[in-house]
């Protein structure tokens, strides 16, 4: 199938944590037959800072941000199979989604895929003008980034027909364990930009043990926290490149995730830095969130910290030997059951399934 995709970008990861996610998935669905065209803005200077140049399994169309680019692209929808809006472009957001559902042909499978759930429920919830509200009666289908059951209640007590979580997983092509890189020796390292609904996490499970724990060295990655008071031991190298990310993972004692305050509220909302870290083998430290055992098992696979001194207990007594066991575990379970080819089979799956039934219809 013909799949055109409008989102945030799949060439550069540069204030956008969905890039990886997109790649991943997309790379799988286009392995599986389907002709993938990406649309996406340039904005927020994220052309300026690509960590891939253009795939060869993917067309990509990169386009103004101007009103006048937007309305060029989303008359293109009209030729695909499958049209696919994510959450999350950044410019145009709303006229993107009306635009490209309208001008999908009458047998095109409509998708919006949205990778920040929580958020957009939350916003549902108080805006009864909402555009993905006015946009659910178009959609056939509603992709979402994670957020398990209580997701799902939710999209479909709004009028979902059909809601489908597609969590985050790993590509072992593109994160793997290598060896360690001196730029990123530390005791615990946190990558993440610098988020308002997710500062204040930050704050109590990174900033906070640091402080506590002035004789062992944290590393600080992604944008946004020049201007941040931390602790001196915190070491802030800014944006990290993809291509970065193995080594920044396999080289600390433990790495920590952080999840945004709507996805640790909701549950079910691993991050792509869970599966980037279990690939490289690291001893990942992660918040306490409901669902975390569906991915990986808390002390074996994974450490959990409630707080800030679970965080200074946990990583008081890890010694290296325990954290290679956990970071090997961790591999070998993602491995088995959370690789992008395993979550491309499901979209292939279902993306049929929905062809099908328009079909059938049409002809009936």
């Amino acid at each position: 199938m013909k799949i055109a995709f409008y989102g945030s970008s799949l060439l550069s990861s540069y204030w956008n944590g969905a890039a990886t996610y997109y790649r991943g998935l997309l790379f799988d669905l286009a392995r599986r037959g389907h002709e993938i065209v990406f649309y996406e803005p340039d904005a927020f200077d994220r052309q300026k800072h690509k960590d891939m140049e253009a795939p060869d399994w993917a067309s990509v169309r990169v386009y103004p941000a101007t009103e006048a680019a937007m309305r060029s692209v989303v008359a293109e929808a009209a030729h695909a199979d499958v049209v696919v809006k994510a959450s999350g472009v950044g410019v145009f957001d709303e006229e993107l989604l009306a635009g490209v559902m309208q001008a999908a042909h009458a047998m095109a499978i409509r998708v919006f895929w949205d990778v920040d759930a929580p958020a957009t429920l939350a916003q549902m919830k108080r805006d009864q003008n909402h555009p993905v509200r006015r946009a659910l009666p178009l959609l056939d289908i509603v992709f979402t980034y994670g957020g398990g059951p209580p997701v799902v209640k939710a999209y479909r007590g709004f009028g979902a027909r059909e809601c489908v979580p597609i969590y985050n997983a790993l590509d072992p092509t593109t994160h793997h364990p290598v060896a360690a890189d001196p730029r990123f020796a530390c005791d615990l390292a946190f990558l993440g930009n610098r988020l308002p609904d997710r500062e204040t996490r930050v704050e109590h499970f990174f900033l906070e043990p640091a402080a506590r724990m002035p004789e062992r060295v944290f590393l600080l990655g992604g944008n946004g926290w020049d201007t941040k008071t931390m602790p001196s031991n915190i070491r802030s190298i800014g944006h990290v490149y993809t291509r970065d990310h193995n080594a920044f993972n396999a080289t600390p004692l433990a790495v920590l995730n952080i999840a945004r305050d709507s996805m640790a509220d909701i549950g079910y909302s691993p991050a792509t830095r869970v599966f980037e870290a279990a690939g490289s083998a690291a001893c990942l430290i992660t918040d306490a969130w409901e669902g975390i055992e569906l991915f990986l098992t808390p002390e074996s696979e994974v450490l959990v910290a409630r707080d800030g001194q679970d965080v200074v207990e946990l990583l008081g007594s890890l010694t290296w030997a325990r954290a290679r066991r956990i970071g090997e575990a961790a591999l070998q379970r993602i491995l088995c059951e959370h690789t992008y080819e395993r979550r491309g089979a499901e979209v292939d799956a279902i993306l049929k399934t929905a062809a099908a039934m328009k079909a059938a219809r049409s002809a009936a």
